[in-house]
């Protein structure tokens, strides 16, 4: 393809312009995590070839990032690979040997509970007492069954009860506290920890759906989300691999690092065009010079947006695909999008759900746990009849539900990884490093009743709900948000047919921007490829008229 200048002195639309003649349009990605560098390699591979990436960190990969760990890898953001059969991530580490080390420990066709299946779980009690097997298992089985229930409203489109409250939480909460209290078999104390089980699930269901609690999920939609069929894998390289894979065919140049974003002015208006003209008015006193108009004008130049990072320089562009995540959005897309975003597309990044799942790595010298103990579960029994599972500052510990031990410890060594969600995620976030050791260390041995549990020798954490560019783990349907609010956060702008402004100018990707795949991985890889083939598309005159793209 042959790159020229559209004429400052052309009157026609600048995208029409674009599309008669091969201009190379002028593409930016905002954000380097998996949705940027999927549109990007796509968007390079069919021929265009101005494109650039803005990174605001240091580094690439956005909520993937592992951590070396001898010839291993710490999971810190994206862990598993949801479902094989058909999901790009899961080809991209297969197609790359990725998977070739990955124990069967590491894999799951049933559905996931944090990590690994290998061993048996450790139900305790805060009085240091392990909860029978066989009652866990009895409760497990009547949880699942109530979890199938919440698919139905959903999948087989069953009216929801106002005495849910359209909720998760209270809808399994309720069902399953009434078939515990209702069991004529089970003596009080029985019944009493069943009920403290069922908090703690709630709690595993929350950082599994990056929610503060379950009881912001909606019921109507929980059945919505899809999952992929076949095995889960964990890559034992570490998840960032996938990310080099992406990034492996895109030209370093192309990728801006350190380059956070303030703002994108785009569909310029008359008022635009005024103040644009005002401040070349005074340029042109300035320079004597009345012939420099037509390089200070966006529109007059053929793009029709600018974007303004926070080191002052300004890129222009024909389209913007912006990728950053939902939590991002909340808290900037005010300051972020002049003019501001329409109403229903500032309604669904209201109404959609984010929160933070973290993780707390402790590692060990020796084991405390047992060889057959695959993860450690704590059971609060003084919470059996709580409402709603969120504590006080100072009690964020009580929302750590667990520490999963990873296997095999021939290349982890012996290493428990926490998980801990919500608000308390964020309280956890301020602590120091020592003071989440002390605490962790606290409570293990306050639940396995053994007072010789040592310290860790290192401890390592994530902190997405306080990272500025994230500020969340990742997207949930919360209580009145529904899967067309995905849909309509993707929405191109502007609308089509709503303006007579140049179509395509913003793109929006990542995983709460995917109905089906939000808050996966794969979720976001998809709708990176989404964007960049709208773009295909769209000048799909310079491309071969046999290019297909993949089912999204």
């Amino acid at each position: 393809m042959q790159s020229c200048e559209i004429s400052s002195d052309s009157t026609d639309d600048p995208l029409s312009s674009a599309l008669r003649t091969p201009r190379q349009p002028r593409i930016v990605v905002i954000g380097a995590g998996l949705a940027g560098l999927a549109a990007t390699k796509v968007l390079l591979k069919r021929g265009f070839t101005d494109v650039t990436v803005l990174e605001a960190l240091d580094h690439i990969g956005g909520r993937v990032h592992s951590i070396k760990h001898g010839e291993t890898a710490l999971e810190l953001g994206a862990t598993w690979i949801h479902g094989s059969n058909g999901n790009p991530v899961y080809h991209l580490a297969e197609d790359n040997g990725l998977l070739e080390h990955t124990t069967d420990g590491e894999t799951s066709v049933e559905r996931i509970s944090l990590y690994t299946k290998n061993g048996v779980a450790h139900y305790l009690t805060n009085v240091g007492k392990r909860i029978p097997k066989d009652l866990v298992e009895e409760f497990s089985d009547l949880y699942n069954e109530v979890y199938e229930l919440t698919q139905e409203f959903f999948q087989h489109g069953k009216p929801v009860g106002a005495e849910s409250q359209n909720s998760v939480g209270v809808f399994t909460r309720d069902v399953v506290r009434k078939r515990i209290t209702m069991d004529p078999d089970d003596s009080e104390s029985t019944k009493k920890l069943k009920l403290s089980m069922l908090q703690q699930y709630l709690k595993v269901e929350s950082c599994e759906s990056s929610s503060p609690n379950m009881d912001e999920v909606s019921l109507s939609e929980f059945g919505e989300w899809t999952e992929i069929p076949g095995a889960h894998h964990v890559i034992p390289a570490g998840f960032n691999k996938i990310v080099e894979l992406l990034a492996r065919d895109i030209p370093p140049h192309t990728i801006c690092l350190s380059k956070p974003v303030r703002c994108i002015h785009w569909n310029y208006s008359a008022q635009h065009n005024e103040s644009i003209g005002k401040s070349d008015d005074a340029i042109r006193d300035n320079n004597h010079n009345r012939n420099d108009r037509s390089s200070k004008d966006p529109l007059k130049r053929g793009h029709p947006i600018c974007v303004e990072c926070e080191d002052d320089e300004c890129l222009m562009a024909d389209h913007v695909i912006v990728t950053v995540s939902l939590g991002f959005l909340k808290h900037t897309h005010e300051a972020m999008f002049s003019p501001s975003l329409p109403e229903d597309k500032v309604l669904a990044i209201e109404k959609l759900g984010i929160s933070t799942t973290d993780k707390i790595f402790l590692e060990y010298t020796e084991p405390f746990w047992s060889p057959e103990c695959n993860s450690i579960q704590f059971v609060w029994e003084d919470d059996a009849q709580l409402e709603q599972l969120t504590y006080p500052e100072e009690l964020w510990y009580k929302k750590i539900c667990s520490f999963d031990v990873l296997y095999p410890p021939e290349r982890y060594g012996y290493m428990l990884s926490g998980w801990i969600c919500g608000e308390e995620a964020l309280y956890m976030e301020r602590c120091d490093d020592e003071t989440v050791a002390e605490t962790c260390t606290e409570l293990l041995r306050h639940f396995t009743g053994n007072p010789d549990i040592p310290k860790p020798q290192r401890i390592l954490r994530s902190s997405w709900g306080s990272n500025q560019y994230f500020r969340g783990s990742y997207s949930y349907t919360r209580v009145g948000s529904s899967g067309g609010d995905f849909e309509k956060l993707a929405m191109p702008l502007p609308y089509a047919n709503s303006t007579k402004s140049p179509g395509l100018q913003l793109l929006f990707a990542g995983e709460a921007t995917h109905r089906k795949y939000y808050s996966t991985s794969h979720g976001a890889l998809l709708s990176g490829q989404r964007e960049a083939y709208r773009l295909v598309e769209m000048y799909h005159e310079w491309h071969s008229a046999d290019t297909t793209k993949p089912n999204m």
